[in-house]
């Protein structure tokens, strides 16, 4: 078994030019079951003797050692590429963590901002100042269009098309979508950019030089964006869990709770299954409640 697993972890190395990070988080994975069949048996049978229902037992150790769902998911899922590397190289004729399923993840609600909440948040950088104007201008772009920090850090001045109020967004996996701007956010666009002042590399990028930068001129950090929303966060004393993927998730259940399809939600979110956005569902009793007054012909 372990010089199954190196040779792994060799094949990970050189032929898929696997990270340091991986290869560790690998090494671990499996050697971490190596330790468990010692533990257990005394012994570390060869990979082709290991079934199914003996990589179970050491799913529920791992389970009854208080590991995360997430990291026991990941555990099996080291173990499935090992052994699919042991079927093509003749180590093993099967693969015993195929059956095995993962943990059912808990999903945690998102923290969400109320309207009220997100119009105080918007309002807070100043007005009188080009930082002030950058930082609403951010502020209202990412809410305007549901966008993630990495997306809007990303953006281009060719992305922006403030004739149609639309912007091309650049999602994950390299995905790009077109996603509506509001006029509050192209109005905030259009003051920060009469003020904004770009380093001469920068500026000379033409279209493709970043919508929004930093002091020095340079484009922004994803963690620039969250100092400066944790600063209007403590200002307006809004919920400290609030971070900048709040406004996404605020975006998208604002969008349902007034009546979006959750189709078109998942769209302009650019998430691959609608599994993902269903999340956005939860609507409040109270909410239900007005629903339900102004739709049903008895419910006065």
């Amino acid at each position: 078994m372990q010089r199954a697993i190196a040779q792994f972890l060799r094949y990970l190395a050189t032929e898929r030019n696997a990270s340091d990070l991986t290869i560790k988080a690998y090494r671990e994975d499996l050697f971490g079951l190596v330790e468990w069949l010692e533990a257990t048996r005394g012994n570390v049978p060869k990979p082709d003797s290991l079934s199914p229902q003996d990589l179970r037992a050491f799913q529920s150790a791992l389970q009854q050692a208080g590991y995360a769902r997430t990291t026991i998911s990941r555990k099996l899922a080291s173990l499935r590429s090992f052994y699919r590397f042991a079927m093509r190289q003749g180590i093993a004729s099967d693969n015993p963590a195929k059956p095995l399923r993962n943990p059912r993840r808990q999903r945690k609600l998102p923290h969400v901002l109320s309207n009220k909440e997100v119009g105080r948040l918007l309002l807070a950088p100043p007005a009188d100042e080009t930082a002030g104007l950058r930082d609403r201008a951010i502020l209202e772009t990412m809410y305007s269009a549901g966008l993630r920090v990495s997306e809007l850090v990303a953006l281009r001045d060719g992305d922006l098309d403030m004739q149609q109020q639309i912007v091309r967004v650049r999602g994950k996996g390299r995905k790009e979508r077109l996603s509506p701007l509001g006029s509050y956010a192209i109005k905030a666009i259009k003051r920060y950019a009469r003020r904004r002042v770009r380093d001469p590399k920068t500026e000379a990028l033409g279209r493709n030089a970043p919508v929004f930068v930093n002091r020095f001129g340079r484009i922004l950090t994803t963690r620039s964006v969250g100092r400066m929303l944790e600063k209007y966060i403590a200002i307006t004393g809004l919920d400290s869990r609030t971070s900048p993927h709040t406004l996404r998730h605020s975006f998208a259940t604002h969008l349902l709770d007034r009546g979006a399809d959750i189709r078109s939600v998942q769209e302009l979110l650019g998430h691959k299954s609608l599994a993902t956005t269903q999340i956005y569902t939860h609507v409040s009793a109270a909410n239900l409640r007005q629903v339900y007054e102004r739709a049903h012909p008895r419910a006065n």
